[in-house]
Formats: structure tokens, sequence, C-alpha cells
């Protein structure tokens, strides 16, 4: 006979004792963070304006029921929108996500620490308006850029050891964890009641990464964050009612995360969490690119510069070699036909042509009419990916963490160009002083997209000096970016 099934309730699991704690207890003192999550919320905004220019990102928007305004709700910045936190977060997640060009976390890992910004300014904003209706004192933007290094290290810190796509799994599990955290300590939830929502968030039905991978690459991938960092917002909102938590939904045997969605691992940690993640995060500056490849494309673009001094074009091209790492290859090295724009995103051998041909890479690159253009795919035929094992231990490395790729490139003469090298992208810490006025650029670009210049001026005023910023309250300063303005 078999052994009956103990039902004496566990210890809750440590993973998730250490992430509430920390998200409650830990104090963030580091100048750094705070100035890189500056950088990082203008720049995830400026992406989310950017987006807002494109119709398959807009059509997303809005309230569920048209027409519905919710008051004292979240305003969705760079629209007229003001909805419940859950969609608004829904909304804003989308927005900042679409273009695949704000910032990068890389590792075991991936994805883009920035997406919890849907839930947390949503959340924000919603209590802010709701405090200053009752007569109460909102929230600070302060309290924002805490969120987000929180939200960071919690995303980034679980992405430096595991696995999540090795198992099938979508980043954006990552986005739903953080943003249950750090959404969840914005509303004042209890030690007990933050410990059942985070328990909540890993018990819950997860993303598969089918809309990232050929032959089923599509736009899901561009509003994927934001019904994860939505849906954190939802289980964080159930969590205060009271309702009850899994302490060992990691650990518990065959109905566990573990056993049914690790293989049977349970998860490894490098480092305690801190403000680590925030500090060392990547920008995308340059391209609209997935992060595997932007070496790559500002190698292109040099090579580009350099067949013109040459007098030659692309149809002078015999071959083109990639080297690069592991990564770049699992997720992005692709052969055959590209379907839509975000099939091309993913592509490593389509984001080197174009800059190649163009000497650019924008978003509208992306775009039927661009992908058209025959030279594109008569290149990516002439390349050939190769992974260097320098490469990808340089990209595993703490002290280094590089993305490299390195292009060489035959004539149909058999000349052949000297090996164009990119270790670091723009956005890598070791290039942030040269980085930082690129992304400040990017950014006045992106406002100017969907602001009239006197609401910009107003924008810029409130939002590039951090002190500023920093004791603005949360729902003055959305206020700001509505359209309509002040």
């Amino acid at each position: 006979m078999s052994s009956p099934i103990s039902n004496v309730r566990p210890e809750t699991d440590k993973v998730i004792i250490d992430i509430v704690d920390y998200t409650l207890n830990y104090e963030i003192t580091s100048e750094l963070a705070f100035q890189t999550a500056h950088y990082c919320l203008l720049d995830t905004l400026g992406c989310g304006f950017e987006a807002l220019t494109y119709p398959a990102c807009t059509k997303l928007l809005g309230p569920i029921v048209s027409g519905t305004i919710v008051p004292q709700g979240a305003k969705v910045p760079g629209t007229p929108y003001q909805l419940d936190p859950i969609h608004a977060a829904f909304n804003i997640g989308a927005m900042i996500r679409w273009l695949d060009f704000n910032d990068t976390w890389l590792a075991a890992e991936w994805g883009h620490p920035s997406d919890n910004l849907g839930g947390i300014l949503a959340t924000a904003d919603w209590l802010s308006r709701t405090a200053v209706a009752n007569g109460k004192a909102p929230l600070t933007m302060r309290d924002v850029l805490d969120a987000m290094i929180r939200a960071h290290e919690i995303q980034g810190v679980m992405a430096l050891e595991n696995s999540f796509n090795k198992v099938g799994l979508d980043h954006v599990l990552l986005v739903k964890l953080a943003s249950t955290a750090v959404v969840g300590k914005l509303l004042g939830l209890t030690r007990e009641e933050l410990i059942n929502a985070v328990s909540l968030a890993f018990v819950d039905g997860h993303s598969l990464r089918t809309y990232r991978h050929a032959p089923n690459t599509g736009s899901r991938k561009s509003w994927a964050a934001g019904d994860a960092t939505s849906r954190a917002v939802r289980l964080a909102l159930i969590a205060q009612t009271g309702e009850m938590g899994y302490p060992s939904v990691l650990t518990a045997k065959t109905w566990g995360f573990y056993d049914v969605l690790f293989k049977g691992n349970a998860f490894r940690f490098q480092r305690d969490y801190g403000s680590y993640v925030m500090e060392n995060v990547l920008f995308k500056i340059s391209f609209p690119a997935e992060f595997h490849s932007q070496t790559a494309v500002e190698a292109a673009v040099t090579l580009h510069h350099k067949l013109q001094e040459l007098g030659k074009t692309t149809e002078d091209i015999h071959h083109i070699g990639i080297r690069t790492h592991e990564a770049a290859i699992r997720i992005i090295d692709k052969k055959g036909p590209l379907h839509n724009p975000a099939d091309r995103d993913h592509c490593i051998q389509y984001m080197i042509a174009v800059p190649l041909v163009f000497g650019r890479l924008t978003a509208a690159d992306y775009e039927d009419n661009v992908a058209t253009d025959p030279r594109i795919d008569a290149l990516r035929a002439k390349m050939e990916t190769m992974e260097d094992p320098q490469f990808t231990l340089d990209y595993h490395d703490p002290e280094k963490r590089s993305i490299a790729n390195a292009l060489t490139v035959t004539f149909t003469d058999g000349t052949v160009l000297d090996e164009v090298v990119v270790e670091y992208p723009i956005g890598h810490k070791r290039r942030r002083q040269e980085g930082m006025p690129v992304l400040l650029a990017k950014y006045k670009t992106n406002l100017a997209r969907i602001f009239p210049l006197k609401q910009q001026k107003q924008i810029l005023e409130a939002s590039l000096d951090i002190e500023k910023l920093s004791v603005l309250s949360v729902n003055e300063f959305v206020d700001l970016m509505v359209i309509g303005g002040r």
C-alpha cells in the first residue's frame, strides 16, 4: 500500500521569502541605481511614444469597453485614456515593449526589466489620484524610481542562473513575478499578503515562447509583457483582499513549479538582491533590434561606410561571416522567409543586411515596403553564422557581460575586408558616458513625435533633472504627458 499524502501545511518556500523581504525591507542607497533608473524611465516612456505612431500597437490600446473612463483611474501617457490600473498597466506595458527598443538584461534568461514600468506607473498613478481625491499625500516619482530598481533587481537576479527559455517558458514570467512584488509594496500589502501575492504569481499560468520563434514568430511578443505586468496588478489586488497563497508552490512534490515546469530543478542564485541589475542594465540606444544583434548592426553600419569608401555595393559581396555567441545563434539565427515585422526583428541576418544596404536600421525598416527590397534576402543568403566559444564565455562573465559580434566580408573578386568586431553595444555600462547623450537625444526625438512644442518643453523641464523629477507627484508627472497637456 502507498503511504498517505501528508496534509501538513509546509513552510513558505525560501525563494518567495527572499523576494518579499527584499521588496519590503531593503534600503536602496545607490545613487548610481537611481541615476540609471532615471535614464531608464525617460527612455522607456520615449519608446512607448514612438510605438504610438504604429496602428498595430494603438489598435490594442484604450478601454475594453469603448468610452469607459475610470474616476481617479490611471492615465496612459501619450493618449487620452484614463483606465483602471489593471488595464492601464496593459496599455503602458504594450506601448513600451512594442518596438523592442527599451532596456535589456542578458544572462541565463533574457528579458527587459523596464517592462515592469507598466504595472508600476499605472498603480502609482491610480494610488496618487485616489489619495489626492481623499485629501492625502500622493506618491512621488522617487517612489516610482525606487520600485523600478526593485523590479529590475528581482527580474534580473532570477535571470542570472535560471533559464526559463530552455524549458519553453517565456521571460515575461519574470515580469509578472517582479511586478507582483513591487506593485504589492506600492499597494501597502502586509508581509503575509505579499507572500501570498508572490505565490499566486508562481502558480499562475505562464506564457510559452511560441510567439518568439520560427515558424510562429508574431506580434504577441510585443504585448506579452504588457499582459504579464497587468496580470501582476490583478494578483496583487487579489492578495490585498486576504486571499490565501500557496506556500510550497515551487517545491511541492509532483504539483509544484519545479516538478511541473522546471524539469525538477530548483532555482539557483548567483548573488543576493540589491541594486546590481539597474546599475548594469543594457540600454538599446542606436537600433530597435533584438539585443543579441546590437553589436552586429553597429558593425554592419561600419561596413556600409567602408563599402562607400571603396566604391562598392552589396552586390559585390560574395560571403559574410558572422562570428557570434551561443545565445544569438539560438534566438535570432534564422533562414528562410520572414513573414512580418516581429519575424524580421528576430533575425540577425535581416538586421545585418538592412544596414549594409542603407546604412541604418530603424523601426520602419521591418515593414513590408523595406523588406521586399531584393537586396536584403540576397545578402541573407550569403551569410554564415558560427559560434565563438570565447564570445559565449564573455557573455556570461559577470565582470564583462559582453554581447560580441564580428563580421567578415569577402568580395566576389576574392578580396577579404578586415574583420569588424564590436564587443559592447553603446548602451552597455562600459560605454555609458558615450551612450547617455544619445539616449537623451532619442528621448527628445520621441517626445516630438506626438506632443506639440509647448508640451515637449513642459515635459523636458519636469523630467530631465532627477532632483526636480523625484519630488513631483506621480499624477502631476503623468498629467504632463496626456494628450492635450497643460
